[in-house]
């Protein structure tokens, strides 16, 4: 058991309450012999006599509930007395019963979890640039310890259970599909295709001389070289007029079939078993085991290289880099109330799947911890942390049964 704070205080304080209760007792029972001397001379003394003989009641039957929760009253075995110490374990028991089912309920933590807005609180301390700064350099600490303790064979092989194993079983055939149908959305494929002309004009000018020696290889030994220069004009220049014109206009000949060509990529995709077979066995030479161990093995040491590099980069290397986005990640978090409710959704669904695993277990704790505690210290330290609250108990009984003893002496006398 954990030490009580400042025991000798409480025991302190434990002791002048149950002296002015025992006081207040022990006045009630001087003030009841007084009274009952008395009265035959002074009618009115039954009045008071009621009111102590009541409060003597009161008081010891209260003295007499308190006192058998933590010990036999004058030691004496009374049955259902000393109810602490004697009932220990059951009292364990329940205790873990009512933390299991009560404050680890999954209505009480989903409420207790929703009101804490943990996602909106957590993006407002990473909107700050320094509270970012922090945590990422602690995820790089974490990840540069866990990089030089993991052996590399084991990340192999969880990247190849986790990753690649998935990735072997899945139809590729759909996500591809999905993933070009996604690809046309808002015309997308279009922008893309922008980027492809933009990179092949690039390309073209700066590949000119290649071209040029290509096309004087190529050509007949008899042929001159100024119709070999006249060609290559000839191709360079529709080569580039071609691509000028395909990127300046958006209803252009070339953009329609580049559409109607994903178009049949996605309808091909999924419809033609063909397709699907062809699709599925270039996935499975991609994946293939030493092509796939290959691949995490590379991942792996680009990761540990990249670790590396931070450890040595200091100030604006890609802790800064990382500090940075997660800023930008809270500020535009925490514009978007939907993805705050989705996030707080998923932690919350998270916790209460641990909880719901484990809290029998949590319960079965407490009932193990409650029930290796001494029974009679167990006692004695309950009575230390709430024995001065019930000797107002004691008090009260006293004078509350003194009050009720006047109330029906008064109305006895009246009838």
């Amino acid at each position: 058991m954990q030490p009580l704070s400042d025991p000798e205080e409480r025991q302190r304080q434990l002791d002048r309450m149950k002296l002015r209760a025992t006081g207040l007792l022990v006045f009630m029972g001087i003030l009841f012999l007084v009274a009952q001397f008395l009265e035959a001379r002074y009618a009115w003394m039954g009045y008071i006599r009621a009111t102590a003989e009541a409060s003597l009641v009161g008081g010891i039957a209260d003295w007499f509930a308190i006192t058998a929760l933590f010990r036999h009253p004058l030691n004496l075995p009374i049955p259902h007395t000393a109810i602490i110490p004697s009932r220990k374990d059951r009292i364990g028991r329940s205790l873990g019963n009512f933390v299991q089912n009560n404050f680890l309920s999954p209505e009480v933590l989903a409420e207790k979890l929703r009101a804490a807005q943990i996602s909106r609180r957590a993006a407002e301390w990473l909107a700050q640039p320094e509270n970012a700064r922090k945590a990422s350099q602690n995820l790089a600490s974490v990840l540069r310890g866990a990089g030089a303790v993991v052996r590399d064979e084991d990340v192999h092989a969880l990247l190849d259970r986790s990753v690649v194993e998935p990735l072997r079983r899945m139809p590729i055939a759909p996500v591809l599909s999905k993933g070009l149908e996604l690809l046309t959305v808002g015309d997308r494929h279009q922008q893309l295709l922008d980027r492809i002309i933009s990179g092949l004009t690039s390309l073209v000018a700066e590949n000119e001389e290649l071209i040029r020696e290509r096309i004087r290889k190529e050509s007949p030994w008899w042929v001159p070289e100024m119709v070999d220069n006249k060609i290559h004009r000839k191709v360079l220049g529709g080569i580039e007029r071609t691509l000028l014109d395909v990127g300046a206009d958006p209803e252009h000949q070339l953009r329609r079939q580049f559409d109607q060509l994903l178009i049949e990529w996605i309808v091909q995709l999924q419809e033609s078993p063909e397709v699907k077979a062809r699709a599925e066995a270039i996935k499975q030479q991609i994946l293939d085991p030493e092509t796939s161990g290959r691949l995490a093995a590379s991942l792996w040491n680009e990761v540990k290289e990249a670790l590396g590099r931070q450890s040595q980069s200091g100030e604006g290397g890609a802790t800064d880099a990382v500090s940075r986005g997660l800023t930008a990640l809270a500020q535009a978090a925490l514009e978007d109330e939907g993805l705050l409710e989705k996030v707080d959704g998923w932690v919350i669904g998270a916790v209460l799947r641990v909880v719901d695993q484990h809290r029998g277990e949590v319960g079965q704790l407490i009932a193990g911890t409650v029930g290796a505690w001494n029974p009679e210290e167990t006692s004695r330290r309950i009575e230390l942390l709430v024995g001065r609250d019930l000797q107002y108990v004691r008090i009260n009984g006293t004078l509350v049964g003194g009050l009720v003893g006047l109330i029906l002496y008064s109305v006895t006398q009246l009838l």
